[in-house]
Parts: C-alpha cells; structure tokens; sequence
C-alpha cells in the first residue's frame, strides 16, 4: 500500500486490531508517552455523555473561535470524511498531517496493538501539537474512564445527559453508566454536570473522584421560555453570569448552556455579540439538521437511542410544518429500536424503511416494519437500500411536508450526500 493514502490506512487499522472497541488506557497511554504527548501544555475541555456529546463539543468549537482561540477538536464518529474528526482553528485535518501522524505512531508503537480509535486519538494530540491548538476539546467515544481520550488530564470535564446505550459494554443500569461516565473527572478540577436528573451511581462517582462539580439546575442554569433560551453561568469565583436570552435552535439549549458554563470555568468571558455570532456560525452536520431543496423540507437527525429520539420529537412538535412529517428511519440491530417505535410510531404519517446492504450490524427493515404494525401504524414503505427509500419518500412528499431521516449515524452519512447533490443541481 501507499505510506501517502489516509483511504488505505484506514482500512489497514480496521482490519488489523481484533476488537473495534477495545476499552483500557494501558496500551494508548504507554505509545502516548512514547510519543512524548504528555501532559498537554495547553487547556483540555473532555465531554462525555450518551447524548449531546457532539453538538456541546461543536459549541465550544465554535464560542472559542469567536473568543479567538485556535481549538483543537477530536470528535467522533465522522460522517462523511474521517478527517471531520480532528479539527484545528475551525479546519479540518488534511491527509497529509493525518497519515504523518499515523507514520509516527507506527513507528512508535512497536508491537503494541492499537484500536482504529486509539491510533485516531493519538493522531489528533499530534495534529494539535503541530498546528499549535492552544485549547483542546476532547470528545469521549464510548464510556468515558476506560476511553482512550481518557489518557489527558481534562482542565474542565462536561458530562452531558446520560442514558442506556452500549450496555454491553457499559453495564445494564443508568447507576453503571454514570460511573463510567464520571470517569473522567479529575480531583481538585471543574466538572459540568448537564445531567438534569443525576442517578445516585453518577453523584457517588462524582463524590469519590473529589472534582468540583457544577450541577445544572443548581449552580448553573438553563432558563426555556416558549421560542428562547438564557443561560447563567458560574464564574470560577462563584458570581453568577447572566446572559441575555437567545433565540431556540435546533441545537438542545442544555448543551448549549454546558459549552458555556465549561469556557466560564476556563476564564473565558462571553458576550452576548460573541454568543449569537457563534450561534449563527453553528450548524453541527447531522443534529437535526434542516435542509431546504426545490421548496421541500429535510431534517436529518443522528438520533439512534430512545432519549435522543424523545428529544427529536420534542422538536418535532414546537416547530410543527403546515403539512405531513413523515419519517426515513434505519437503526443499528444492538439498539433498543422497538422501544424508538413504541416513542415515535404515532409522531409520523407514513415510514419509509431500508435495509442497508453494506453495514451488517443495521437492523432488517422487515423487522422494523412489523414492530410498527405491532403499533398499529401501516402506512409503511420498505426498500432494498437506503437511496431507493429515499427517493421514494421524496417523490411523495409536497411543499408543506418534512422528511425526518434518523435513527444512526451510517442513516444520515448514507444520505446527505445524495441531498447535496439534489441541492447542487437547483
């Protein structure tokens, strides 16, 4: 293969460790340190959480751009580019510095296997180094103690909402969940606490790591009122910082809030001028995403567990369209999907269902459909593949319908290119 071509790398990295996830901090911390990567000399923002991950870590990138700061972002998954997931001062990675961090990994590594998301951890703390981030936003993967992000000290950890998701791995139980969430807190340090319900595993594990915890709705807040938002924050010397109301987004105002209460306790002021400038730069792909084309509506959402769904239909239903809202729906096999139906089966006129040939662990459409006749809904559409449904769906939708497209991160990767086609032809 070629040294020079991130496509073939990437698939050597799949192919070559035997586990996708492989949680542990032993084998990423050992090449880390090989690598001289540790500690960062710069200020490290770590989010965990089941859901808001994503978009709190897309805010801060955005509130530090306008404070200006240079962000080094790790996120994950990417939807369209790997590249997505390390980003510097707003940029994304380019192959090139890619694949010269994955050569000096390599080279470092010896006979240490690492996991594709290891390798893309270590690769995004070299690209920061080299581009000279001087503020890193760390995204957790999976859990959050055991995660390779987990080798870096976070200076200020957020911890957004917490669900059941990944209990394989994770343990049966929110109480399990929360601890492993929790895991990286640092003693003595600032910790965001989003979770507007802590369970008691998340507050004991909160207790024992000795952090100093911020919980929203106790030493932070998040005021909702019918089409705004308003946050007041904590400053790191206990006054509390009100800012003036914002406009709703599609974006949940409690992450929002999150992103901006982690940057108080950084130092970091923001104005209100700063704040609706970041907002209006903001518009995280796939998170509810609304899109445009030949006067039809699109939302596209990478809601995959019943939480982050009953979030999508709370949006649903304040930004109500004049006509149908009909939905495009393929989830992951592993996921609790009939509980997603038994949520959402009677928020949508008629479902257009696929299968997605390529991805083995995504669920059959024919067992999707029958869990909706389960709830009573027939108005069902199944495809061989997800470009089949959605033209489908869009040969039958008018001006005043919606099309909602959720249910996974391969759902939306899977169709957004064929939007901006549709876009690019108009």
């Amino acid at each position: 293969m070629s040294d020079n071509d991130l496509g073939l790398w990437l698939q050597r990295l799949e192919q070559r460790h035997p586990n996708e996830i492989d949680l542990g901090l032993e084998r990423v911390g050992e090449v880390a340190e090989r690598l001289g990567l540790l500690p960062l000399t710069v200020p490290v923002l770590t989010i965990a959480g089941t859901n808001g991950k994503g978009s709190t870590a897309a805010a801060l990138e955005s509130l530090l751009l306008q404070l200006g700061r240079r962000p080094g972002v790790f996120s994950s998954p990417h939807l369209l580019r790997f590249n997505e997931r390390i980003r510097v001062a707003g940029f994304e990675a380019s192959d090139e510095d890619i694949v010269a961090a994955f050569a000096r990994i390599e080279e470092a590594r010896g006979d240490i296997s690492l996991s594709y998301f290891e390798f893309a951890t270590l690769a995004a703390l070299l690209v920061f180094r080299s581009d000279a981030a001087d503020v890193v936003v760390l995204e957790v993967g999976l859990g959050g103690r055991l995660d390779a992000v987990n080798i870096v000290d976070a200076s200020v950890a957020v911890i957004t909402s917490i669900a059941l998701d990944h209990q394989q791995w994770l343990g049966d139980d929110i109480d399990a969940i929360g601890r492993e969430k929790a895991g990286v807190l640092r003693a003595q340090r600032p910790a965001v606490i989003a979770e507007p319900a802590p369970s008691e595993g998340l507050l004991q594990a909160i207790a024992e790591s000795a952090a100093e915890p911020y919980f929203i709705g106790r030493d932070f807040f998040c005021d909702e009122q019918a089409g705004t938002w308003q946050a007041r924050v904590r400053s790191a010397d206990g006054s509390l910082i009100e800012l003036e109301p914002q406009p709703q987004s599609p974006i949940i105002a409690t992450n929002l809030c999150a992103a901006l209460q982690a940057l108080s306790l950084l130092g970091e002021d923001v104005t209100h001028l700063e704040l609706s400038q970041a907002l209006a730069d903001f518009a995280p792909v796939g998170r509810r995403q609304s899109v445009a084309i030949a006067g039809r509506d699109y939302i596209l959402d990478v809601a995959h567990n019943p939480h982050s769904v009953e979030k999508l239909l709370e949006y649903l239903q304040l930004n109500p369209c004049e006509g149908k809202t009909i939905a495009l729906f393929s989830a992951m096999e592993d996921k609790a999907v009939r509980d997603i139906i038994r949520l959402s089966a009677a928020s949508f006129t008629a479902w257009f269902l696929a299968d997605q040939p390529s991805n083995p662990r995504a669920a059959k459409a024919a067992d999707i459909a029958a869990m909706l006749r389960d709830e009573n809904q027939y108005m069902i559409s199944v495809s061989k593949n997800l470009r089949q449904a959605f033209r489908r769906a869009q040969s039958l939708i008018t001006e005043q319908d919606r099309l909602v497209v959720f249910g996974s991160f391969s759902t939306v990767a899977e169709l957004l290119p064929l939007l901006e086609k549709d876009r690019n032809r108009k």
